[in-house]
């Protein structure tokens, strides 16, 4: 009995010490966690708020931060435990190499997505359309995927890589776009008139920049009538809003002036021989 409390007794230090590591590592290990999130949104915010810092460098730049104090944070446990850092690092390069070499895509991923804050092909909040088929506004770009948000609201996620090896067409990185809208002026229109109109109206219109001038110009012939093309300059913030406006107001003002639909017009020749028929009809489709 003796023997066996002077055993405990030996042993009692030494949980003593194990309890007291313990509760000392659970505190680094919360606090650590704790100081790592709120680090993250304090640079979040901060980096936000500053007018220097591209937006779209903000989440990656907030989950390294995050991710380095929780690095930081789990050494610090293992070494209250007497654990050598230095091997276990070791270690870690090591599983890291094996680790990368079975994760080659991922490593694509997030070299994809330095690549693309690096150059910045896309900004948080343009809209852009890529060559693999997809369109939409850019909401972040991260450390392995890309969200964009298309014109239905609905969230699309891209590997990063995929973004990268696309051509993206930026529509939101030029501050102007041109506009243009091909009008059909029906053959037995005056031409001439319906481009002064057009041109005196593309011209007065709120929306459209004046420097460049607007440009309205007979193009090509169609079967039912003349094209003029109106060409124009407009904010890129506004360039929807223009040209469903002036897709109405073209068709409002010229029938309102008596221009004429331009329906598609056939020619039809009676053959020789035939029952009696006009020379000749316009007909149309």
């Amino acid at each position: 009995m003796q023997e066996a409390y002077n055993g405990l007794a030996e042993l009692a230090p030494r949980f003593f010490d194990l309890g007291l590591n313990l509760i000392v590592a659970l505190l680094i290990l919360t606090l650590g966690w704790w100081a790592s999130a709120l680090l993250g949104r304090w640079v979040r915010r901060a980096a936000t708020r500053s007018t220097r810092i591209d937006p779209t460098i903000v989440p990656m730049f907030q989950a390294s931060v995050v991710w380095v104090v929780r690095i930081f944070t789990i050494i610090a446990v293992l070494a209250r435990f007497g654990v050598q850092t230095a091997s276990l690092i070791a270690v870690l390069g090591a599983a890291g190499l094996a680790i990368g070499l079975a994760l080659q895509g991922t490593l694509q991923n997030i070299s994809a997505g330095i690549m693309l804050l690096i150059l910045r092909p896309i900004r948080t909040g343009e809209y852009v359309a890529l060559s693999s088929g997809t369109d939409g506004t850019v909401a972040e770009v991260g450390l392995f995927l890309t969200r964009l948000v298309n014109g239905e609201g609905i969230h699309i996620t891209l590997p990063n890589s995929t973004v990268w090896n696309a051509t993206i067409t930026n529509y939101s990185r030029n501050v102007t776009r041109r506009l243009d809208i091909p009008v059909v002026v029906h053959y037995g229109d005056d031409v001439g008139e319906a481009i002064q109109r057009l041109e005196a109206m593309v011209k007065a219109h709120p929306l459209v920049n004046q420097d460049p001038a607007p440009v309205v110009k007979a193009m090509e012939y169609r079967d039912n009538g003349t094209v003029v093309n109106v060409r124009a300059w407009a904010q890129a913030a506004n360039y929807w809003d223009l040209r469903w406006d002036l897709f109405h107001q073209i068709r409002k003002q010229m029938g309102e002036a008596g221009f004429r639909p331009p329906i598609p017009v056939r020619e039809i020749q009676a053959k020789e021989g035939g029952p009696a028929a006009p020379a000749a009809q316009h007909a149309a489709d």
